[in-house]
């Protein structure tokens, strides 16, 4: 299952989200090696987005992005641990536009004492969007996918930041679908993201900064060689 095809203001939205990610220092241009052994020449680090301002701005675009995918849904899910702020930022803007959901996440360990249980917040019901901020092999979109299905709930939506758009390393193996691709297929669910690599490959062509610029062809060649 696949997401419909971005709006053109989904567009604007994703070439938003990429310059303010830029200027936030959150992607970054360089020589890094990830998770996967590949040299790439960005890195997206969603954890800096560490300050009050920069946390309200990003839940305008998970909020937008959400609304306008069309995806009905009643409750947000938070994963452990990046999820849990992000999921939590994103419920507050939803309620500042006058749609008012609940929030929960999950614990990493089952809580054995109080009220105890896995999983903290509102009632885990109804349609469910898993909120996170990239997928990178799915083993959290998992995790997050079967404990909705044992509360009885119904997995709706995965809402993430940044689409890398690039073969993903499962369990080890690289197969020749992305991250997002395989949850999807996986999972019989949408993946709505904010922005992908061709939203950044468009910002570095239409950015007018040199120092940008110069970055193009070394993202390009990357997305040519990992992308699909």
């Amino acid at each position: 299952m696949t997401t419909p095809a971005p709006s053109s203001a989904s567009a604007q939205n994703a070439l938003d989200f990429i310059r303010f990610a830029v200027d936030s220092g959150v992607i970054a241009f360089g020589d890094f090696t990830t998770k996967a052994g590949r040299q790439s020449p960005y890195f997206f680090n969603a954890g800096l987005f560490n300050d009050g301002a920069m946390l309200s701005r990003l839940a305008q675009f998970y909020a937008r992005a959400l609304l306008d995918s069309g995806v009905a849904f009643d409750l947000l899910f938070g994963p452990a641990y990046k999820g849990i702020a992000l999921g939590a930022v994103v419920a507050v803007e939803l309620a500042r536009l006058g749609r008012n959901v609940g929030f929960a996440y999950n614990r990493k360990e089952a809580k054995d004492h109080g009220e105890g249980g896995v999983t903290v917040g509102a009632p885990i019901r109804g349609r469910v969007v898993i909120v996170d901020d990239v997928i990178s092999a799915g083993t959290a979109t998992g995790e997050s996918v079967r404990l909705i299905r044992a509360a009885g709930a119904e997995p709706a939506a995965v809402l993430i930041a940044l689409d890398r758009q690039e073969k993903a390393a499962i369990q080890g193996r690289t197969v020749d679908v992305s991250a997002v691709q395989h949850v999807s297929q996986e999972y019989g669910l949408p993946v709505i993201a904010i922005a992908n690599l061709d939203s950044l490959l468009a910002y570095l062509t239409a950015s007018g900064d040199p120092e940008l610029a110069r970055w193009r062809p070394a993202v390009q060649q990357y997305r040519d060689t990992y992308g699909v």
